[in-house]
């Protein structure tokens, strides 16, 4: 015998909503005050957040650079989302970490961003910085890639002729300028010589007294690049010697007045050369005259110089000179020299020691003192002395 029963709707509709639920995919739901926060150095405005966000503000894409090239213009690129909310976008930079700050606009480039140029001559060793601001169509001033108050750095690393002229420049305290002064007097010993009696028509052989003084100034500069030192030279030479071909006793008393500038060329940061011309009017007349010089070592330390001077009819000179960096303060300079200045018959040969002493303040002193002769039997002192004033 069988029996029906009549479904239970309370329990069937409790199976219903269990299914539905089960069916129904959960939601997420989103506090009304969340919001992105900006990306530093990319995106630099919050993000919308459905019904919830503020007004539409404009967003910059940028990829700031970490180097720049020195002596080159500086281009910062940007994209500037939704650019009709922007009145003005500018390039806030320092060309130093001490110098003002100055602005550059961003201009719209052919190929599509936004261009921003610091000019090539405020882009210097060691660094850059920046930062990026726009001005919305309400005016309103936004910082939207770094501050005025914390700027991005931008490294500018030298090149090596800047590092070493900086170098160099550092060790001459910032004195590029330098004038000289300079006397010297120098005694060959007698110089036996024929002269002829105009009286009588004879000739007689007689001890000459073979001497020179010398006086000089000169200004140099030094651009320490590959120009290193230029320099102008004027000096006087007075003094009295056998004259080759000579037998006018008055004809024995030689001088010249010269001027001669010089140019020192940096070959290698140890090996420099010297050339230099020299104008001149002597007992005789002008003459023209040349020199140069090689310098191996460190041309503001210890180092070794080979060089030459001739001039016309008055003589040539040829030395050697090695200056030694005794101390901070002292430099010692033994010098030899082969010459037959100032138009004398035949060579002598120089022997002398120079001692220079920083006196601080751009101001050095030197002394030299030597000995010299043309012949065995006969020979004589050197004395001379220099001070100079860099500046």
């Amino acid at each position: 015998m069988s029996t029906n029963r009549k479904p239970n709707r309370s329990a069937v509709a409790k199976a219903v909503c269990v299914v539905l639920m089960a069916a129904t995919p959960a939601y997420a739901q989103t506090s009304p005050n969340e919001q992105a926060t900006e990306a530093r150095g990319g995106e630099s405005t919050p993000a919308t957040n459905g019904p919830s966000a503020g007004p539409e503000r404009p967003r910059l894409h940028h990829a700031p650079p970490s180097i720049a090239p020195a002596g080159e213009a500086f281009t910062v690129k940007a994209d500037i989302v939704q650019p009709h909310l922007v009145k003005e976008a500018w390039l806030v930079y320092r060309a130093s970490a001490r110098a003002p700050i100055q602005t550059t606009p961003f201009r719209r480039a052919s190929d599509g961003p936004y261009l921003a140029i610091v000019p090539a001559e405020q882009v210097e060793a060691p660094a850059l910085y920046y930062a990026i601001e726009l001005e919305t169509v309400d005016g309103k001033r936004m910082q939207v890639f770094a501050s005025r108050d914390a700027m991005f750095r931008v490294s500018v690393p030298a090149e090596y002729d800047d590092l070493r002229e900086r170098a160099l420049l550092e060790r001459l305290d910032g004195r590029r300028s330098e004038v000289t002064t300079s006397a010297e007097y120098v005694l060959f010993g007698s110089t036996d010589a024929t002269i002829a009696d105009s009286v009588t028509g004879t000739s007689r052989v007689e001890g000459i007294q073979d001497r020179y003084y010398r006086i000089e100034s000169g200004y140099t500069y030094r651009p320490l690049g590959t120009v290193a030192e230029f320099s102008i030279r004027l000096g006087l030479v007075r003094g009295r010697s056998v004259v080759p071909g000579e037998t006018d006793v008055s004809q024995f008393d030689v001088g010249l007045n010269y001027g001669s500038p010089r140019v020192r060329f940096r070959i290698d940061d140890a090996l420099h050369v010297e050339t230099e011309l020299l104008t001149s009017v002597t007992e005789v007349g002008f003459s023209l005259g040349a020199g140069g010089a090689v310098l191996v070592g460190d041309p503001y330390g210890t180092h070794l110089t080979f060089g030459f001077e001739t001039v016309q009819t008055f003589g040539t000179r040829m030395f050697s000179r090695m200056d030694i960096a005794a101390s901070d303060r002292v430099m010692v300079a033994p010098v030899i020299e082969v010459t037959d200045m100032p138009h004398a018959d035949r060579y002598g040969v120089r022997l002398m020691s120079e001692v220079g002493y920083d006196a601080g303040a751009g101001f050095r002193l030197a002394a030299r003192g030597g000995y010299q002769a043309r012949t065995f039997t006969s020979g004589g002192p050197s004395v001379g002395t220099s001070l100079s004033y860099a500046f």
